[in-house]
């Protein structure tokens, strides 16, 4: 049976995965995707861009695993132990992320989500390793980082102010990518910001209402599933 029950709040991430864990957050948005840029254009084209993706992606989970290994597998005990309290977070969750994405998508913007088109070219030459960065290693990344230690380690002093750096941060972080995707700067796509405050919301309140990150990483891959079956219809 689902139910609403929430489970005591208490830090889940030692302190030492903690100082790992900023550090490897910053080489992971700052340091990471330039050294994959240089890659790429050192090797002029030849590297096939979907194989080079998902070893990226392999790494970066791998290091994932490494720095917050103690916390992953807490996490697990717990998604274990408080099962129906998880259960419920991840099927509010989904529900709230579908209804709230609908109601984002009708509000007009001078910008389209550039993801619409590249999902479906990526697709295309490459569905096995689409599928699995997409539904897979960046779930597993990204709940960790933007959830298990930003959202977790501010929401030990503040739950409300954990919800509003989680959501802006990862809303940002998403839309960003975009400014400079078409190599001139165009500051109107950081107004996705808005299509993308829902998903972080309700995985903010997946990892917080269930208690687990792995109900938010499994949430985190349910989404991206259906967001790609949407680009793809």
């Amino acid at each position: 049976m689902l139910t609403g029950r929430r489970r005591p709040w208490r830090p889940q991430i030692t302190r030492a995965e903690c100082y790992r864990g900023w550090v490897f957050f910053a080489l992971y948005v700052f340091l990471f995707p330039w050294l994959m840029g240089w890659v790429q254009r050192s090797y002029q084209g030849e590297f096939p861009v979907a194989e080079a993706n998902v070893v990226y992606y392999l790494i970066i989970a791998s290091l994932t695993f490494l720095v917050f290994w103690s916390f992953l597998r807490t996490g697990f005990r717990l998604l274990l132990d408080w099962l129906p309290e998880n259960l419920f977070a991840f099927v509010t969750g989904l529900v709230g992320a579908e209804v709230l994405s609908f109601l984002v998508d009708l509000i007009p913007l001078p910008v389209q989500n550039p993801n619409l088109i590249s999902y479906p070219e990526q697709y295309y030459f490459a569905p096995t390793a689409t599928v699995f960065i997409l539904v897979v290693l960046m779930p597993l990344v990204e709940e960790p980082l933007f959830r298990g230690l930003l959202f977790g380690s501010v929401r030990n002093y503040s739950r409300p102010l954990g919800y509003v750096l989680s959501v802006v941060l990862y809303s940002f972080y998403c839309a960003v990518q975009f400014v400079y995707a078409f190599g001139t700067l165009d500051l109107r796509y950081l107004l996705l910001m808005i299509q993308y405050a829902p998903m972080a919301l309700a995985l903010a309140w997946c990892y917080d209402r269930g208690g687990s990150i792995w109900s938010a990483v499994v949430l985190h891959m349910a989404i991206n599933g259906f967001t790609l079956l949407g680009a793809l219809h």
